[in-house]
């Protein structure tokens, strides 16, 4: 694998962007909750560990630790923020309130280290007011700003470093090649890990899993479980079988397509399954986002279970889960964000030996490279991420066929229109929502009382933080105009213009 770092997670906001600067930057890491086992920790070829920041102060009663044998694994450690803060106490340092907390943009001066390597004075992102007022035995200062004479520290001997400022957001200038520098010059590795020259490895990692056993796959004709499955089928061939559920919920025109990419083009073995009724039957009257992710992840579930036992001898499920799923789900120790239908929504008594997962560990983009090394078409590993309960979580409240027939013309419209503004590969995701929500308006010199659209546009590359897309106002003019005129009782369109964090990309 060439190496890999763990990043310990304290629970501080950014924590999945640590983990994914340092896979940018040609190694593959993990994010492990702090009271992960020295066995996990150490997993295979651990060449560093992280520290996360987090919400804490370092003296708060249950402040968050963990065990002192991290420090002594062979590995260079480098703390962010609060990891730096607990390092230096660990130690023997004072971390106390500072004069002037730093929030935001703030100038850093670097000294002659390889941490920063090739920098001197940078911009960096500060969120703390606890900072690192004296340093242990053996540690000395590596960087400091106009309110915090030890913005960075380093112990060369033991190879340990903190740094009080977030290396990992975009807003610290030459954020990534401090990372960088940590994994080259600090931990000694090549950093040439990518997800497209680890196929092979995941595909010999199926075979070993699978046996002489068949598997059912999830196939939703989102990328990740088109990726899934065209992996599996590498390493099996035709003892992948790929069904395809229509729940009901699904884009305009959305199964025919599905039908046709992957069974004529790909040449995979797919059944359609017809499950309007089954899922829609289920769902009436439930308004709850989370109820509703549980029951059509249920669904799917007992759906699979029963083509399994009709077409006999299938040992395993598998599903194209990737890691912002388990991170979001709480796997790991971490807060529960939103349950994943192919995550949080699974019985316990599924019916299969297992599951496969193959890209469980892989962010949305690396899936992307992943599939265009295993020569998907392009525009099928580009195609429009859709989200598993699909349009259950669209409707805002209870569904009805009435709600899902408004939001899936509007939602048509804004892809359309998206397509004409040559906008598609600008964005990252893009739908609109049923928001339930009705008002006022007039059409044709006369009083209306129909609901208000929302139209949702964001930009990422990791799914672990999305900015709201600045569509450019004439395109966003056309499609609410659009909307309002080709969709029977709508009157209103509303954009969305918040990121995440706050919010999250869906709106349930």
């Amino acid at each position: 694998m060439g190496g890999r770092v763990v990043v310990l997670d304290f629970g501080g906001q950014y924590n999945q962007l640590i983990a994914r600067r340092v896979r940018e930057a040609g190694v593959y890491s993990e994010l492990l909750p702090r009271s992960a086992s020295r066995e996990r920790i150490l997993g295979d070829e651990l060449s560093g560990v992280i520290l996360s920041g987090g919400p804490d102060s370092v003296y708060e009663e249950n402040a968050m630790t963990c065990p002192d044998w991290v420090f002594e694994l062979g590995v260079p450690v480098l703390g962010i923020c609060y990891g730096m803060q607990y390092m230096a106490k660990v130690f023997g340092g004072e971390i106390g309130s500072a004069a002037i907390g730093e929030y935001g943009r703030t100038n850093a001066v670097y000294a002659d280290h390889a941490l920063f390597e090739g920098m001197d004075e940078r911009v960096v992102w500060m969120n703390h007011n606890d900072s690192v007022l004296r340093m242990g035995d053996g540690f000395r200062s590596i960087a400091y700003t106009a309110h915090c004479p030890i913005a960075a520290f380093a112990n060369d001997e033991k190879r340990l470093y903190g740094i009080q400022f977030h290396a990992e957001v975009e807003h610290t200038e030459d954020g990534k090649r401090v990372f960088s520098n940590f994994l080259r010059g600090i931990c000694g590795l090549a950093c040439d890990w990518s997800p497209s020259n680890i196929a092979e490895d995941m595909i010999e990692e199926v075979r070993a899993q699978v046996g002489d056993g068949k598997v059912l796959a999830a196939l939703s004709g989102g990328v990740d479980s088109s990726v899934a499955a065209v992996l599996v089928h590498r390493a099996i061939g035709d003892r992948l079988t790929c069904i395809f559920v229509d729940h009901g919920l699904l884009r305009l025109n959305e199964a025919e397509e599905v039908m046709a990419f992957y069974g004529e083009s790909l040449g995979l073995n797919i059944i359609k399954v017809d499950a309007q009724e089954r899922f829609l039957s289920k769902l009436e009257g439930v308004s709850d986002p989370e109820a509703k992710r549980k029951i059509i992840g249920e669904e799917f579930v007992r759906v699979f279970e029963e083509q399994a036992e009709r077409l006999t001898g299938f040992d395993y499920l598998l599903q194209g889960t990737i890691y912002p799923d388990v991170i979001e789900s709480g796997s790991g120790g971490s807060a529960v964000i939103k349950s994943h239908h192919n995550v949080g929504g699974l019985p316990e008594d599924i019916g299969f030996v297992g599951i496969i997962e193959p890209l469980r560990s892989l962010f949305k983009d690396e899936v992307r490279e992943l599939g265009l090394s295993l020569d998907i078409p392009p525009q099928l590993v580009w195609r429009q991420p859709f989200p598993g309960p699909g349009l259950a979580i669209r409707v805002i409240g209870d569904i009805t066929r009435e709600k899902l027939d408004i939001l899936r013309r509007t939602d048509y419209i804004l892809r359309r229109e998206v397509r004409a503004a040559g906008l598609e590969r600008v964005l990252w995701q893009y739908f609109t929502v049923f928001t339930g929500i009705r008002s006022v308006g007039v059409m044709g010199d006369r009083r209306t009382y129909d609901y208000a659209i929302g139209v949702r546009a964001v930009t990422s590359s990791d799914a672990m933080s999305v900015d709201w897309a600045e569509i450019p106002f004439p395109v966003l003019k056309r499609i609410s105009d659009c909307i309002i005129a080709e969709v029977d009782h709508v009157n209103r369109v509303v954009y969305d213009i918040t990121s995440k964090p706050p919010g999250t990309v869906e709106w349930e």
